[in-house]
């Protein structure tokens, strides 16, 4: 049985995101002495979180920041407070990627599957994220404990994930970072909801735009990405991995290193001869191959995905 966590031969790296080298913060130089104070939000709820909640124990902890459970005080419900430290923002992408992040959350419409922004703080030190709680964990997490998931089940992630994508096109938002990390469960029952929690990387699109940043995870990139040359089909090539991962438990492009990874997928074979890809349905592996398309022409949109979940690959 695979494992998710870690590339084939022991190595850490799975599931990294890949930087880029940015030009420096200009306000660096002034900030936290005496001139001018950083200002990262656009029109937050206020400055000060304390006013109307209660900062808890230590959720998680992540490149920028940590994230806090907080009550609000008048009404007791309990929310995620994503603390973003501003000391950690050491460049103006650092900051316009924060700012966009905020953006994209408020923008998008109320979805089942997509972690509600509610409020929006910032102070002298900290920008403050208060979101929806969600305590299940990380997909990440329940598919290594599961070693893969059956086609059903499969199934049932896929849907939710590639609604999430559905969603996020219709409104012209590009997510480029899918990957298990950035689904968390509601809660800790089999059959809790799934939610996308992670805009960081998002950025908003208009048809027939063009992208050449290379961001992202580097096990879920579209060989496109690598080229310098993409669009929105980046996400379902990234939803093409996780289903790959959910039914086998192993990314299908891996080497030991970053380089090896890359070439792995602009090659794009993907290998159906390992356990237990003999005993998967050719529906099931019919789906990987068209949704892992090296061409982004030929590779189905998202409304084609869904149609494939629910009737060709498996019935829901």
């Amino acid at each position: 049985m695979g494992n998710c966590c870690i590339t084939p031969n022991g190595g850490e790296g799975f599931g990294k995101k890949r930087g880029k080298k940015n030009k420096e913060n200009p306000f660096a130089s002034n900030y936290g002495n005496g001139g001018s104070k950083l200002v990262v939000l656009k029109e937050p709820t206020g400055n000060d979180i304390e006013e109307n909640y209660e900062l808890g124990r230590e959720l998680g902890r992540g490149e920028f920041g940590v994230t806090y459970l907080c009550t609000e005080k008048s009404t007791r419900d309990v929310y995620a407070c994503k603390k973003i430290s501003k000391k950690k923002l050491r460049t103006a992408i650092d900051i316009d990627d924060v700012r966009r992040e905020v953006e994209i959350m408020r923008h998008m419409p109320k979805h089942p599957h997509i972690v509600t922004l509610k409020d929006t703080f910032e102070d002298d030190h900290a920008v403050h994220l208060v979101m929806e709680l969600c305590e299940g964990g990380e997909l990440f997490d329940r598919i290594v404990s599961r070693g893969h998931y059956t086609e059903r089940a499969a199934a049932f992630v896929m849907r939710t994930i590639v609604e999430v994508v559905q969603a996020c096109h219709k409104h012209g938002v590009m997510h480029r970072d899918l990957k298990p990390e950035n689904f968390l469960f509601a809660s800790k029952k089999e059959a809790a909801p799934l939610k996308a929690i992670d805009f960081g990387l998002s950025v908003f699109f208009s048809p027939g735009e063009r992208f050449n940043e290379i961001v992202g995870s580097p096990y879920y990139m579209a060989p496109e990405v690598l080229k310098r040359n993409y669009g929105p089909e980046v996400d379902i090539w990234s939803a093409g991995v996780i289903l790959y991962i959910l039914l086998c438990g192993v990314p299908p492009f891996w080497a030991e290193t970053e380089q090896g990874v890359a070439q792995a997928i602009i090659r794009s074979v993907i290998d159906f001869k390992r356990d237990p890809w003999p005993r998967v349905s050719d529906n099931a592996k019919d789906l990987v191959k068209k949704m892992l398309d090296p061409d982004p022409v030929r590779r189905l949109t998202a409304e084609q995905v869904l149609g494939n979940v629910s009737h060709g690959f498996i019935s829901i």
